[in-house]
């Protein structure tokens, strides 16, 4: 009977124990419900502070939504549209500039007066000034009684050797028989060397006149009227620059009819002045400035003049440029930057790329996101390029030339449609 009162205890103390577990919060509990009353109480007694966090979050938002709005997304066709050109950092040096004056002047190595080799009337004129010629395409047609003189003594020049040899080899053949003499047949073979000296004098004399091998073998075909046709030719491909033939007039061969010159290169003549002439010499690195809208040009100065002009007292320096797209135009003043010392630095880029932006100064950089200001730290710099010493790692891509346009675009927060997102 004991047993009973027993088993009732302890299953009352296990109810109260299941009870206590249930109701009493654990320490973790309890640090986070003070915590919270602690908050709570401080909302109260303070609502500002509640209304400053909120505004602290809004503003740490608008600062993330900022940052992924600082990339500017272009397509290749965009790129090219809006001049933008792209670049790899690169350590590299810093160059010191001499300033000096000069002019974009013809390549004279590839200019060509032309002239005709025979006086004649002017029949056609098929090219005027500004126009592209390609080699050996015809310019003019003259008519001339010299040229008929010359190519009718040729094809005359031509048949005597054939009717000089066709005897000879009769001679020859009567000689061995027996049935003429040996002066005959000698006299034979003089006369068929005498008329092949004469054709050669008169093929040479058509082939002094611009006839080509192939017009001579066409010759005996033609017309007696294509006799007096004399065609002027351009020597090479160019642009015609001087035009001085019309229709209808009778030139001469002193008479340069036209001038082409070759402009897909040029020559820039640099003016230098006494106190710089020790600094300048040949295969120093030049930067061609032209202004007026036209981009600045590179090169190396392939000549400096042994001259000192007595008037201007200067000498004269080379510059070869390439000049595909035809914007260097002869005549152009220009100012030449030649690199007369060099300095190694670290990450050098041109100026052009150095942009300021939200008062920083910084470097658009593609990466997989567009293209991102990246602030950058500068170092030292010269007229056209500046040294990086932090913000721009080698490799990058960076934009070179067209970051104003970027810059632009992305203060304004928009790129076109919808580039910038």
């Amino acid at each position: 009977m004991k047993t009973k009162p027993i088993i009732l205890t302890v299953l009352m103390l296990a109810a109260l124990a299941f009870a206590a577990a249930t109701w009493w919060p654990t320490p973790a509990e309890v640090q986070a419900r003070t915590v919270d009353d602690d908050y709570s109480q401080v909302k109260e007694e303070h609502p500002e502070e509640e209304k400053r966090d909120q505004v602290g979050d809004e503003h740490a938002g608008e600062e993330e939504d900022a940052h992924a709005e600082d990339v500017v997304r272009l397509s290749a066709a965009d790129l090219k549209e809006f001049g933008i050109e792209l670049d790899t950092a690169a350590v590299g040096v810093l160059d010191q500039y001499v300033d000096l004056p000069g002019e974009i002047v013809l390549n004279t190595d590839r200019l060509a007066h032309v002239v005709p080799r025979v006086s004649g009337l002017v029949r056609k004129v098929d090219k005027a000034v500004g126009d592209q010629v390609s080699s050996g395409e015809r310019l003019a047609v003259l008519e001339s009684r010299e040229l008929a003189e010359a190519k009718a003594a040729y094809l005359g020049a031509v048949e005597r050797e054939k009717l000089a040899r066709i005897n000879f080899e009769r001679e020859e053949l009567l000689w061995q028989k027996k049935v003429t003499s040996e002066q005959e047949y000698l006299d034979a073979r003089q006369a068929g060397s005498e008329a092949r000296i004469a054709r050669i004098s008169a093929e040479q004399q058509l082939h002094a006149l611009g006839c080509s091998e192939q017009e001579l073998a066409a010759l005996p075909g033609k017309s007696d009227l294509a006799y007096t046709h004399y065609t002027l030719s351009a020597p090479f491909a160019g642009t015609i620059i001087e035009k001085h033939i019309t229709l209808g007039e009778n030139v001469t061969p002193e008479a340069e009819v036209f001038t082409i010159a070759d402009l897909s290169s040029v020559w820039v003549d640099i003016n230098v002045y006494q106190k710089d002439l020790a600094l300048i010499r040949k295969g120093q690195s030049v930067m061609i400035e032209i202004g007026h809208g036209i981009p600045a040009a590179s090169g190396k100065i392939a000549w400096v003049g042994p001259l000192v002009g007595e008037v201007t007292r200067t000498a004269k320096a080379r510059v070869i440029l390439a000049n595909p797209d035809g914007v260097l135009r002869p005549g152009l003043f220009v100012t030449a930057k030649v690199a007369v010392s060099s300095t190694a630095a670290g990450i050098v880029i041109p100026k052009s790329a150095l942009q300021s932006f939200e008062g920083r100064n910084v470097v658009f950089v593609q990466d997989e996101d567009g293209f991102e200001p990246r602030p950058v730290e500068t170092g030292r710099e010269n007229t056209t390029q500046v040294e990086i010493l932090s913000g721009l790692r080698a490799g990058q891509s960076y934009v070179s030339q067209g970051a104003f346009t970027l810059k632009a675009q992305l203060s304004k927060g928009a790129f076109g449609d919808g580039h910038n997102h």
